[in-house]
This record gives C-alpha cells, structure tokens and sequence, in this order.
C-alpha cells in the first residue's frame, strides 16, 4: 500500500457510507457458477465479492424456512417467547407432505424441538406448528412474515406460507436470502448455534441436517437447503475461516450433488481469492494540517472509526492512499471538525473517499498574535503561533 499527501483545492468533506467499503459487483467477479441466481458477501464489511441475478425474485424453497425462524428467534430475543413453550399440533400441520419432523396430531411440542425440527430436519409440519402457535394460522403468520421481512429491509421477499411450500406470490431474491442469513447470524448468536447441528431425534427417527457444507471440515456452521421443482436445489450458507465470515447464496442448481460440490467450490474461491484488510484504527493520526492564525502551528488528522476494506488479494500491492485538505486551516479549529479526505484508489474499481477530522480544538491568536503570525508566514512560508 503507498501512501501520498496533497492538498485539495475545495472544501467537500464528507463521511462516506460502509456500504461503500465493499467490492463493486462488475469489478468483484472473477468465477462464473452453474447457479442462476448467487450472491456472496463478507460479514464484516458487506462487501459483495461475487453476485448473479441476485435481485431476481426466485422460488425459494425451503429457504424461506429463514425467515419462519427469524421470527421465532426475534420473538425468544423480546423475552414474548420461550424455548421451553409447546404448541399444539393441528391435523393440518400432521398431515402437511415434504420434509417432515413426524410430529402427532393432538400433541404439544416444545418451541426449542420445532426449531430444530425445522433447522436440522427442514420440517414443514414444525412451520405450520409454530406458525399456528404465533398467530394463530399459517396465512396470518404469512402475512406477518411480510411486514417484518420489509420492515427489517428485504425489499423483494414475500411470504404465503411457513415452509416455502410453492405458491403464487410467495419469493425472495438471493441478496434477500443474504441478508437475512447475516441478521440471523449477527442478531441472534445465542441461537445460531443450532444451525452447526448435524442432526436431530424426534419420535425415535433421527435425521441428519441437509447443509453438504457442514460435513465438509471446512469452517461451514449453516444455514439452510432448499428444493422444488421450480427453484431447482439452493442453498444459504455461511463459513467463517481466521475470523472472517461469508455467506453464500445460490440457487437453481440441477442436482444435490451439484449444489454441494458448487456451494463448496464457490465458498473455497471467496476465501481464497479475497481478504479483508484492517487500513486504519478508529482516532488513528494519519497526518498534521498547518494552522492559520492558531495558537498552535498545526492539528493532527484522525478517523473517527475503523475502516476496513474487502478486496482481492493481487489488487492489494497496487493500493494507493492520499490524504487531501487545504492547507493551512484558519484558526478557530473544533475537535471533530471535518478537515480532509483520505482517497483510497484500487485497481478496477471507484476511488474511495473517507473524512479526516482535527484531533484536537484549536484557538485563534489575539490580535496582535495575528499581526505577528500574518508575517512568519508571508515570510517563511508557514503558520506560526
């Protein structure tokens, strides 16, 4: 990384999003996939490192099951829902097809088993349970799937029922898919564990979790399969190597073998072929401004948070850093007064821009201090006190 100082000639300052601090997606993709549709971030800074038709509304399948648990676990966070509670199970929820968890009609059955039912086995009769049990049926728990999936910020996602059983009306998009996986990750930690489960026993059956990556040794702890005809095979994951995490997105796959040899590939090349990388500290000094007319000669520039960036790994030596901002600053100087920019350039993306601010208050000189400063200046070229 090279890092260069200049000045600029105006005065735009401004603190740029983390949003930003991400691969852009032309510039990010380096690998095709057999998906249709794809999408793989980093946890940390949301940088989109491979995507493909990512905002496509798709069938999601049993995916959707995500969302169906992001309410139970949004519901035990509030303190409104336990996982010892136990729902009774209607004939439709016993009698519903697909993937079961083999519960009994006329049965009560903990929240904490329907949740593994549902993780672990993919249970469509734990999802009619539960949604039965929180609202009452499974098409006004549909119903509030939607509101809370737009309240939260899915933006092409909308639910008919608890399973993702098809139905006309009901999809999510893969950056959807995405973002979820990373609020169910990042919101709920005390509960994500049960997505590394390899498998679940009820009623004396025992099923092994559907996810291929959890058998693959490879850092992978969830989070959901899915399958119909029209979707094809999906799969949400995420893998978390050295401290850094992804999660994967993928669906409209041919085969199981296909999803699972393609989730593991894909997954592979995002570690492998990109990094995160820590660039400055939060209060880090990053250089020194001159003061005109201040009762000091100069304020140190800091950043006022860490900034990280994603990016692929050969495109890190060919980094460069400027620190930009008018030099001398007139005296007074607030701490915390935007004085600059860093300019973060990378080979084949945008040029970054991220605030400097003072380090510390600066005062103006008296009068005749200013007379005397005025004239150092003139005479040598910088401010004095």
């Amino acid at each position: 990384m090279r890092f260069h100082q200049t000045s600029s000639v105006r005065t735009l300052f401004f603190l740029i999003a983390l949003a930003i601090l991400t691969i852009g997606t032309a510039q990010a993709q380096q690998i095709d996939t057999k998906a249709r549709h794809a999408i793989m971030i980093d946890l940390e800074t949301d940088a989109i490192i491979l995507e493909k038709d990512a905002d496509v509304p798709m069938p999601p399948a049993s995916m959707s099951k995500l969302m169906t648990i992001y309410m139970v676990f949004d519901r035990l966070k509030a303190g409104t829902l336990s996982l010892d509670d136990r729902f009774l199970v209607s004939k439709k929820a016993w009698r519903k097809g697909g993937s079961k968890m083999f519960v009994m009609v006329n049965t009560r059955v903990s929240v904490g088993d329907l949740l593994r039912g549902i993780i672990i086995q993919s249970g469509n009769d734990a999802c009619i349970v539960i949604a039965e049990g929180l609202a009452g049926s499974e098409e006004r728990f549909a119903e509030e799937m939607t509101r809370k999936a737009k309240e939260i910020g899915l933006t092409n996602s909308a639910f008919k029922n608890a399973t993702g059983w098809p139905a006309d009306g009901h999809y999510m998009s893969a950056r959807d898919l995405a973002l979820l996986s990373k609020k169910l990750i990042t919101e709920f930690p005390e509960y994500y564990a049960m997505f590394a489960e390899k498998n679940f026993t009820y009623s004396g059956i025992k099923q092994g979790n559907r996810n291929p990556l959890l058998y693959k040794n490879f850092g992978a702890d969830g989070l959901k399969t899915g399958h119909t005809e029209a979707s094809g095979y999906g799969l949400a994951a995420s893998a978390e190597r050295n401290g850094r995490r992804l999660v994967l997105v993928i669906n409209g796959l041919d085969s199981s073998r296909e999803r699972s040899s393609e989730s593991g590939r894909l997954m592979d090349w995002g570690f492998r072929a990109t990094g995160t990388y820590a660039l400055f500290k939060k209060g880090e000094n990053v250089g020194e401004a001159d003061i005109w007319l201040g009762t000091k000669p100069s304020v140190p520039l800091v950043i006022n948070r860490d900034v990280k960036l994603t990016m692929a790994r050969a495109a890190r030596r060919d980094m460069k850093v400027k620190l930009a901002f008018n030099n001398p600053i007139p005296a007074p100087v607030k701490m915390g007064a935007p004085i600059g920019r860093i300019l973060i350039s990378v080979p084949g993306r945008d040029q970054l821009e991220i605030a400097v601010t003072a380090g510390q208050d600066i005062q103006k000189l008296g009068f005749f201090g200013r007379l005397n400063s005025a004239a150092k200046y003139l005479l040598f070229g910088r401010a004095e006190s």
